[in-house]
């Protein structure tokens, strides 16, 4: 199982990348917007720039920001063309009809794809059948549909495993820290987390007690041994 950072603020991928532990970066078109910057494609390079620095040799998913099929294939080969000097990038394709065909001529072309916005079993498999190199299932909007998304993920895992396709599932749409444990006990392959939630995950009421109780213990053994030292100097 693999840590994916999902966020377009730079800031943020850094504290997450200092601590060693993500394996991938994905973003999409409304975390870009909402990160404040002012040219898509400067920003974009700033997320590479931030990689390059932390030595991080991880996919970064970069979405395409237009709904027409016809014209997702030109972004994702302007994107290649842009930022391809990356060598883990991945284009972020959403799932559809006419979008398998996008899926298909990159992947023909040996770009890496990460078909997203999968809602079901059906939209997964027909994506990693395209030849999607990640296939994206959105955990807490598959519940929002009434759905149960371990169900999902695990239908998916098992179909993926026999066929012997190398797509991976990456769950995304994360809400509560209990959406990561059970998505990894469903079987995902990956899980991309908003960072908010990284901090979370290594904390723990009793952990600080715990710690708290052996620095008292400690600090009032240290005092004790210094206070027995200054006797015998005497």
């Amino acid at each position: 199982m693999k840590l994916f950072v999902d966020t377009a603020d730079v800031k943020e991928l850094e504290t997450c990348l200092e601590r060693g532990f993500p394996s991938g970066v994905t973003t999409n078109p409304l975390l870009v917007a909402r990160s404040g910057c002012t040219d898509f494609g400067a920003h974009i390079r700033s997320m590479i720039d931030a990689l390059i620095r932390h030595d991080a040799k991880i996919p970064l998913s970069v979405e395409v920001n237009t709904a027409d099929p016809n014209k997702m294939a030109d972004q994702a080969e302007e994107f290649v063309r842009e930022f391809g000097d990356y060598p883990y990038l991945n284009i972020k394709i959403p799932i559809g009809w006419n979008e398998l065909k996008v899926i298909a001529q990159l992947a023909k072309r040996n770009v890496p794809v990460n078909c997203t916005c999968c809602m079901s079993y059906n939209q997964a498999i027909m994506a990693a059948s395209a030849g999607a190199k990640y296939v994206s299932l959105f955990w807490g909007r598959i519940r929002d549909i009434g759905y149960d998304a371990g169900s999902v993920v695990r239908a998916t895992r098992e179909s993926l495993d026999r066929r012997g396709l190398d797509s991976e599932i990456i769950v995304g749409s994360i809400r509560h820290i209990a959406d990561v444990n059970e998505a990894i006990q469903a079987g995902g392959h990956i899980l991309t987390v908003p960072p908010k939630f990284f901090a979370q995950m290594c904390a723990h009421p009793k952990t600080d007690e715990a710690v708290a109780q052996f620095m008292t213990e400690f600090r009032a053994w240290e005092q004790a041994v210094q206070a027995s030292q200054m006797k015998r100097a005497a």
